[in-house]
């Protein structure tokens, strides 16, 4: 089945305490967008790669495309408010009969086993969400107080996120809510089951100065 990759990098440097939006911050000498873009062509050749950009950051991934001389095949098209609309514009090129990832564009380390089995069990249950479970203790504010959860029944969400492309193009199909904090309660909202599967603790979601430091220390560690 064809399989598309929606990258959504949408971001600010805001938690980066940098000017530049984060995902066009260096990882070995390269901005963290374009990592993971090919993070995907590397897996599948001939995936249709989509990104999602803010429309006025788009000029500036065009002029980094030129000066580093990327040559990975993919689309742009501008996002929205909410990372809702950006996927939202992202499916609009969704054509064919296929499985749909929706990634985020700072998770430049995903690796290639965690795509491989969200796809396929995308392609078995009609969605995949990669997971890892916490290494932490982990409690819930109740008030003032807090309380305990237990640890066993706690798992923390990544992407990319893989569906059938008429099941979640469907669930998309609807205003935006602010509990959509993913395309898993997105797709919920429009009643499916959403399958959970093993993600990689390697892909970290890059937000702040101290997650790019660790990233950079992964990488050298996966590139050994």
């Amino acid at each position: 089945m064809k399989k598309y990759c929606i990258i959504v990098a949408g971001g600010s440097g805001r938690r980066m305490k940098s000017s530049l939006p984060k995902q066009f911050l260096l990882l070995d000498g390269k901005p963290l967008l374009m990592h993971t873009v090919e993070r995907f062509r590397s897996f599948d050749v001939n995936m249709e790669i989509i990104v999602v950009l803010p429309d006025e950051h788009i000029s500036l991934w065009d002029r980094l495309i030129t000066e580093l001389s990327f040559d990975v095949t993919h689309s742009v098209v501008p996002g929205g408010e909410e990372r809702f609309h950006s996927v939202k514009a992202g499916l609009a090129l969704v054509t064919d009969e296929s499985l749909v990832a929706i990634h985020d564009g700072v998770r430049p380390l995903v690796s290639h086993d965690t795509i491989w089995r969200c796809f396929a069990d995308a392609e078995e249950f009609g969605s995949a969400v990669p997971f890892v479970e916490p290494a932490d203790s982990v409690r819930i504010l109740d008030g003032d107080d807090s309380r305990p959860l237990p640890r066993k029944e706690i798992r923390l969400v990544q992407t990319p996120q893989v569906f059938r492309s008429n099941v979640i193009i469907e669930a998309y199909d609807r205003g935006f809510d602010p509990a959509f904090t993913d395309d898993a309660t997105v797709a919920e909202a429009a009643g499916i089951k959403v399958h959970l599967t093993h993600g990689n603790r390697e892909n970290i979601k890059i937000t702040t100065p101290e997650d790019l430091a660790v990233a950079h220390t992964l990488l050298k560690l996966l590139k050994q």
